[in-house]
């Protein structure tokens, strides 16, 4: 029998994966798609999460991140990680170094959907096997947690974001985010000559749009697009807890508060890894502690700066904020790295 099922090929799945098999557990996963996978996404990675990707051996090449830094027009304030440097590094190479180290430890990947899910009491049944345990890591709109009755309403605004890639030298070694009262712009360094630009807002509009109302990145980036738009959301996701019997949440299909703190890949990997030790040690019951604890700061810092940013009044006041006590926003980036 198959220890874990894993549903969904994405950073979380193969992080899953990866910690099966390092725990001597037999995994397969199930993914629809070739790899690698693009989707939109920030593409900066938190120090805890290169440390993660160290830990599992995962090698990817990309481009250091020193710190985060908040832009609003002339104003600015900047915050240097503590523990480490970051990463910008292209969602497809960081799908593809996942994918190579879990096909070096033995990790099956089949093409397919899973599907309808059947639990009984020590096994459940999906996609045509059967596994003693299921992860699901299928996104930001998992049809698993839908399945299950995991989800929660919520009546605040939507957010959306677009993703997209510009042939510019990088001209800073800080992730960028850009303040206005539409939204923010995040500007990651993801190669030599590449940066990816990611707008958040709650207005649906187009990309180029987006952007115009950020008039200090246009005279940066150019016409110098270098991939297409990819767009997500809604971001915000709520799920009423990460277990339901036999079949554990991770990465996105867990719960999503936004991407305004940029932390989406290191959380991937980190509840990847607690719900495999919590089977690894036969308490998957111990999962949703884990994860509650895992993801408690993000949660909370992440929600206080969207509660502010739904004034656009109250919104502009945040990079001058940031400026006026640097103390206390170099501790919140400490807080989330």
């Amino acid at each position: 029998m198959i220890d874990v099922l894993i549903a969904g090929g994405g950073p979380a799945g193969l992080a899953a994966g990866i910690h099966a098999a390092l725990a001597g557990l037999r995994a397969v996963v199930v993914e629809p798609r070739t790899t690698p996978v693009d989707k939109a996404c920030g593409e900066g990675i938190m120090p805890g999460g290169v440390a993660a990707l160290s830990t599992m051996g995962v090698a990817v090449s990309g481009r250091e991140l020193r710190g985060i830094r908040y832009r609003d027009g002339a104003r600015g304030a900047e915050a240097w990680f503590r523990d480490g440097t970051g990463l910008g590094v292209r969602r497809t190479e960081l799908h593809a170094a996942l994918r190579r180290r879990a096909d070096a430890l033995g990790v099956e990947t089949v093409r397919g959907k899973v599907g309808e899910v059947w639990q009984g009491a020590d096994r459940v049944v999906a996609g045509g096997r059967t596994a003693r345990w299921l992860i699901a890591a299928d996104g930001l709109h998992s049809p698993i947690r839908r399945a299950l009755g995991l989800d929660l309403p919520d009546r605040a605004p939507a957010r959306y974001g677009l993703r997209r890639h510009f042939r510019v030298a990088p001209w800073s070694d800080f992730v960028e985010v850009h303040w206005s009262r539409h939204g923010e712009a995040y500007v990651t360094p993801v190669g030599d000559g590449l940066v990816g630009v990611a707008v958040l807002s709650r207005e649906r509009c187009g990309y180029a749009e987006h952007l115009s109302r950020f008039p200090e990145l246009a005279p940066l980036l150019g016409e110098r697009a270098a991939s297409g738009v990819r767009g997500a959301g809604p971001l915000r996701q709520r799920v009423s807890r990460p277990l339901a019997g036999r079949v554990l949440l991770v990465g996105d299909a867990a719960g999503y508060v936004d991407a305004l703190t940029g932390e989406g890949v290191a959380l991937a990997l980190s509840t990847a890894g607690a719900a495999v030790r919590a089977l690894a040690r036969g308490r998957p019951e111990a999962y949703p502690a884990a994860w509650s604890k895992l993801t408690r700061r993000h949660r909370v810092l992440t929600e206080g700066l969207l509660s502010v940013t739904r004034s656009p009044r109250a919104a502009r006041l945040i990079v001058p904020a940031a400026a006026r006590l640097p103390t206390v926003f170099t501790a919140a980036v400490h807080a989330l790295q």
